[in-house]
């Protein structure tokens, strides 16, 4: 929800990529976010409803189900579902959370996961204040 209230203000004030939007050298559409959403070719619209669409049939195929045991927020991870023959039937190369692994190194122990979801928190109780 953060990134995309970040996204919502960076694109209500102008900003776009670098780059054109296809490749037969298009302008991103100015103007309003829902401006810009309607301004998009129908192929793009259609591409991030899939893709979303996509990610939430994973979520669904992977046990458990988030609204039977799993922690909520979690979003299963594409390359142990694919170890334990759940989920999509190839590999899928990098994680949502962790593409790299580096935090799964950094975090290999219950106490500093605690202390991570611990500063968690206090940093979101600081951001509403």
């Amino acid at each position: 929800a953060m990134a995309a209230f970040v996204g919502y203000c960076v694109q209500a004030n102008g900003g776009h990529w670098a780059t054109k939007m296809t490749l037969g050298g298009a302008d991103w559409p100015s103007g309003s976010p829902p401006e810009q959403w309607d301004a998009l070719p129908a192929a793009s619209k259609w591409q991030i409803i899939l893709f979303v669409g996509m990610l939430e049939l994973f979520d669904e195929s992977v046990a458990p189900h988030y609204m039977m045991g799993r922690k909520p927020g979690m979003f299963p991870s594409f390359s142990d579902a694919y170890a334990e023959g759940e989920g999509y039937p190839h590999p899928v190369p990098f994680d949502l959370f962790d593409p790299f692994g580096s935090l799964r190194k950094r975090m290999d122990t219950e106490e500093k996961r605690a202390r991570g979801r611990l500063i968690e928190i206090n940093n979101g109780r600081a951001a509403m204040l």
